[in-house]
């Protein structure tokens, strides 16, 4: 049973056994045992599972189906055969798995090669693009903020519904029995079962819309509507109560036990159930005006009543009202809000010991109330005064939040419906509210049947929808478009809205040449197995090959000094390729740009850098560098090629500027103009140290960023034709992202995982902007052969994984903007700047604290962490002031007292700023 598993940079893993007599190992055994994606490390669960941390993409667990006894190719230190060049080699042909399946695999963004935040698809929030993967497995993934959703059925009904609720027929039943559809006139009930279908023998009136279909008791059920309530028992027998005089009702409220409806003019009505299951008027109560909405809180566990209700009044308060029998209908406190309530939801939180998060935690009542301007208004009710305290609120959508009860893994969540849905669910003791990933709801109802036992049931415009929700806890959800080659930059174009993504791969076959490979390969395997496979078995053995997919079994391996390389034009509302141009002749492509020049013959043109014949070892070496240029045909769904210019180096930075073209060409930063037959050198600086990585311009400033040296800061001056270094930075930098911020700051990256801001002194900024014969800078001299000027370093942060790329972007409507990174890890991470000096010393306070209180796991100080390479400046750690909810209550409370605050306050201080990023 004890053996060893091996795997090589291929993906193959191998079984090794040791026959041993005693402690002398005799004899060792070494078999294929299946091939899955290369692995940086592999562990095996006593459970019978395989853990693989894949070196890039998506992880994967996988369950044992056998331990490899069965016959495969197996070669043994026994009978190994050597020969002159050395042991004889022993083949094996790649299978399908046989000894594992695949069960279950953790989403990776790893690598992120390139990232833009863009709302491509006019929704509420702008989507996030990413480049990820390489080789078989790279991939462009949208990233939505939300969570994913599961559609499970859409039917149309008759007309436009206005509500839907389900019903069970039975407290006891573990499925819902009823959906009940509310029109403008009518009541449509539909019957749960194998199938969904109308069913009329139910006992609801349908001639009337309803305001609302539950549960009474333990098997009764009730319909309001606007004459009346009907009680439906369980024998069939069906009580009626009819509104006084001309009167309607306007909202109702009900939990299993008790019922309250507001008529018309403010007048509440409050029944409870009696000991026969008879619905009992106890008490009348006149409200100074219009009721907008009310809810009564569930019944506790043991108890016959809730104590609290609540109504929301247009005159913009919210009033707990008590339902003792002593103090029925007195107010117990009132809340005043910004706007209206548009709907009520009192949710119960069950008392935890030892939760999630390790904390005990008291039942508690949170009232949580839409309103009006569209913000969801979430507060708690003290379950003895009545009294309301810590009020937290979030701008939701445009549309008032509607409120709904729902269920999630058994817990009670809540589903509010502005112009997006969202879930409010607790996932590791913590409260979240997170988007769903779905069109506008109308209304919503919980739903349980046998083919879904936690979904939802919806309606939107003319459909009823049934979906679940997945992956909960999850801040995106993604969409996953695969690629060819390992993805190395891209652009977006923008009149089409289409991307072009720039894909190459060194030491591999290009497409057509796998293709070639793999048949000749099946063919051999089809005859030499029993010469007639291929007549008997042929279509079996189609599919089986198609097992094989590249994802899984990765390319073919090609010498070092040949590139593949493609560039793609894609739809990513559809997902669909709609151009793909294959680099011949070992090119490769490493930068690209949109562009307009000046002459307006072509409109958007597109620049790639390509290099011919690249290596790296022994020294860097290449044939050619190219730009090509090309133009978009068929309204920007293809590329054709205009012409393409021969430079010396290897362009990795290309970028507009003023109506040409700025190309980094190892260490020339160089101006071309556009051509009939190809680009025109215009003015060229070969003052840069190493190699041109970046370039960004803004007005006619131009900031270069080098492979070593951080950034430079350049103009180019019109009248003279001349490009001037004015500024560079003190620091020696390795760039791997950059982002222009403003007009005198720049943010970077390097590669060892740090992030920086460099900022241009405004004095020194303004002296060269009002510098009118441009004679400062022309003759200014820096010291060793540096320029004249020093940027300064006015943010510095250890992210400890290296940043790709950097964006700045709002996630949220109406948020602030922050910079957004993503890492070859494949995380995504955002920095917020603060607004007040008040937050900037709260926030460094509460991390001091944090880090004397909470160290890390591994006993690694924590600022000298984030400040591996140069001290950290100016940023709080948010991930660490994150941890503060997951300390134990008595550390919690002895932070606060120190930062004067209570622990309450400090969690709705962190959430804030949490809903000011996502």
């Amino acid at each position: 049973m004890f053996f060893f598993l091996l795997q090589t940079e291929y993906g193959d893993i191998f079984k090794v056994t040791l026959e041993h007599e005693g402690d002398r190992v005799a004899e060792l055994k070494i078999k294929y045992f299946d091939t899955i994606p290369v692995t940086c490390s592999m562990c095996v669960l006593k459970t019978g599972f395989l853990f693989a941390a894949s070196e890039f993409g998506n992880h994967a667990l996988y369950q044992f189906q056998a331990i490899g006894e069965a016959e495969d190719v197996e070669a043994s230190s026994a009978t190994l055969m050597e020969t002159e060049e050395g042991f004889q080699p022993v083949f094996f042909q790649p299978r399908g798995l046989k000894n594992l399946v695949r069960i279950d695999q953790i989403e990776s963004l790893m690598p992120i090669m390139d990232m833009r935040v863009m709302n491509l698809f006019e929704e509420e929030t702008p989507q996030v693009f990413t480049l990820c993967g390489r080789g078989p497995r790279s991939s462009l993934r949208i990233l939505r903020p939300g969570l994913a959703i599961n559609e499970m059925a859409v039917s149309q009904l008759p007309g436009t519904p206005s509500a839907v609720w389900t019903v069970k027929k039975n407290v006891n039943d573990e499925f819902d029995a009823y959906i009940v559809v509310s029109f403008v006139n009518a009541t449509l009930v539909l019957s749960i079962g194998e199938t969904i279908e109308e069913v009329s023998d139910s006992g609801f009136l349908d001639t009337t819309p309803s305001l609302s279909v539950s549960l009474l008791g333990d098997d009764s059920l009730m319909q309001v509507h606007p004459n009346g309530i009907r009680h439906i028992r369980e024998d069939g027998r069906i009580n009626e109560w009819k509104t006084p005089g001309k009167k309607t009702i306007v909202k109702v409220g009900s939990n299993r036990l008790q019922v309250v409806i507001a008529l018309s003019g403010g007048e509440l009505i409050y029944f409870e159930m009696d000991m026969t299951g008879q619905l009992m008027e106890v008490e009348k109560h006149e409200m100074p005006g219009d009721v907008a909405c009310l809810d009564i809180a569930p019944v506790p566990e043991g108890r016959q009543r809730s104590r609290f209700l609540a109504v929301g009044s247009y005159d913009n308060t919210i009033r707990i009202l008590s339902l003792d029998p002593d103090d029925c209908m007195q107010i117990l406190s009132v809340q005043s809000v910004s706007s209206p309530p548009e709907s009520l939801l009192l949710l119960e939180v069950q008392a935890s010991t030892g939760g999630e998060d390790g904390a005990d935690h008291p039942a508690s009542v949170f009232l949580n109330a839409g309103l009006q301007n569209g913000v969801l208004f979430r507060t708690v009710v003290d379950m003895v005064t009545g009294q309301l305290s810590d009020t937290r609120s979030r701008f939701l959508g445009l549309r008032a939040p509607k409120l709904f009860s729902a269920t999630v893994r058994g817990r009670q969540a809540m589903l509010c419906l502005s112009s997006r849905p969202w879930l409010g669910y607790i996932h590791q003791g913590h409260f979240l509210l997170t988007p769903l990933s779905y069109e506008t709801l109308e209304y919503a109802a919980s739903f349980s049947s046998d083919q879904c036992a936690e979904g939802v049931v919806a309606v939107a415009g003319e459909a009823l929808r049934i979906f679940t929700i997945e992956r909960l806890g999850e801040t995106f959800n993604e969409t996953v478009v695969p690629l060819r080659y390992t993805p190395r930059k891209f652009v977006l174009q923008p009149k089409r809205k289409h991307l072009v993504i720039i894909e190459s791969d060194q030491g591999a076959f290009t497409a057509e040449e796998r293709e070639a490979a793999r048949k000749e390969c099946l063919e051999a395997a089809g005859m030499g197995e029993n010469g007639n496979a291929m007549e008997n078995g042929g279509g079996d053995e189609e599919e089986k090959e198609d097992a094989l997919s590249d994802e899984q079994y990765g390319y073919p391996k090609a010498e070092s000094d040949k590139w593949v390389s493609c560039i793609r034009v894609l739809d990513p509302r559809t997902g669909n390729t709609t151009c793909l141009l294959e680099l011949q002749e070992n090119e490769a492509a490493f930068s690209l740009c949109t562009v307009n020049f000046h002459d307006k013959e072509y409109g958007t043109l597109l620049a790639v850098g390509t290099a011919k014949g690249l290596q790296f070892w022994p020294k860097r070496s290449l044939a050619a560098g190219f730009i090509h240029i090309y133009r978009f045909v068929e309204e920007g769904k293809s590329l054709e090629l205009v012409h393409k210019t021969q430079v010396e180096g290897v362009p990795l930075a290309l970028f507009q500027f003023q109506g040409r073209l700025l190309a980094g060409i190892g260490s020339v930063l160089r101006l071309y103009d556009l051509g009939k037959r190809k680009l025109l050198r215009k003015c060229e600086n070969k003052l840069f140290p190493n190699t041109i990585v970046s370039i960004h311009t803004y007005r006619d400033r131009i900031y270069v960023g080098d492979i070593q040296e951080s950034f430079h800061y350049c103009k180019y001056r019109r009248d003279e034709n001349q490009l001037y270094i004015f500024a560079d930075d003190s620091v020696p930098r390795w760039l791997t992202a950059s982002h222009h911020i403003d007009f005198d700051t720049m943010a970077g990256a390097d590669k060892f995982g740090n992030v920086y801001f460099v900022r241009l002194s405004q004095d020194v900024s303004d002296e060269i902007e009002e510098d009118p014969t441009g004679g400062k800078i022309k003759w200014e001299q820096g010291k060793l052969n540096g320029a004249p000027n020093k940027v300064e370093e006015i943010v510095q942060f250890h992210v400890g994984d290296v940043v790709t790329c950097l964006q700045k972007a709002s996630l949220i409507p109406g948020g602030g903007e922050c910079v957004i990174y993503g890492t070859v890890m494949g995380s995504l991470g955002a920095l917020l700047p603060f607004t007040s000096r008040e937050d900037v010393d709260f926030f460094s306070h509460l991390e001091m604290h944090m880090r004397q209180e909470h160290p890390p796991l591994c006993g690694r100080d924590h600022m000298a962490f984030r400040s591996a390479y140069f001290p950290v400046k100016d940023v709080i750690d948010g991930d660490l002031c994150e941890q503060f909810p997951t300390l134990p209550p008595d550390l919690q409370r002895k932070i606060a007292d120190e930062l004067d605050r209570t622990p309450g306050e400090i969690l709705k201080k962190l959430e804030d700023v949490r809903n000011k990023i996502i």
